[in-house]
């Protein structure tokens, strides 16, 4: 899994959080690192909820001593104008955090629309299947359950790739563990997702 690195080794990364970096985020995570080469002195990051990228904007803003605007496409217009004009007179990266590119965004303001359209603009995709099996690893240790050594390939298989099903899963059978003391087994994981409604989301493994 040379791929995946945890944690994301950047200056002043601490405070308790780790990214996991992969295929899926990969991009997103060299133009950050590269900020002091940006065309403009800003940048937006989109991506799933739960993927992360509020973390790697907090990690950024650490590294580059830059300022982040999270939810900016809900923000007021000439906030977002002022931040523009801000960080390009003072030389000081702004990443703006949203769900979609800001090509997408709803703008009244021309001056800022304008602006918006030059932005460089970075994705967080869902993840691939290293980043879910070390997402799945990591949110099954998180309660310090046991699990069964088989328990994340199986469920890499049958739940959906996305990162709000896999923390509300790996939550759900640690919940599972802790309340009957028990490993997490595959029979007992298939047992508690079935009952909560998450099974079946992809055709079963006739192997189990």
């Amino acid at each position: 899994m040379s791929q995946i690195s945890l944690p994301f080794d950047w200056t002043g990364q601490g405070k308790g959080e780790d990214f996991l970096v992969s295929d899926a985020n990969r991009i997103a995570v060299r133009h950050l690192e590269n900020w002091r080469g940006w065309p403009l002195s800003v940048s937006a990051l989109t991506g799933p909820r739960l993927s992360g990228r509020s973390t790697l904007a907090r990690q950024f803003a650490r590294m580059s001593g830059g300022t982040i605007i999270d939810d900016a496409q809900g923000q007021d217009e000439h906030k977002l104008f002022h931040a523009w004009n801000e960080a390009q007179t003072q030389r000081r990266p702004l990443l703006m955090i949203g769900q979609a590119p800001p090509a997408q965004w709803t703008v009244a303001l021309p001056d800022l629309r304008s602006r918006l359209a030059a932005v460089p603009h970075v994705a967080i995709a869902e993840p691939d299947e290293a980043l879910a099996r070390a997402l799945i690893e990591r949110g099954l240790a998180a309660a310090g359950a046991n699990y069964a050594a088989d328990l994340p390939d199986w469920l890499i298989r049958r739940i959906e790739r996305s990162y709000a099903t896999i923390a509300a899963a790996t939550r759900l059978l640690d919940e599972a563990a802790l309340s009957s003391g028990r490993k997490i087994s595959v029979a007992m994981a298939k047992e508690a997702l079935h009952g909560a409604g998450f099974l079946p989301i992809l055709p079963p493994d006739p192997a189990h």
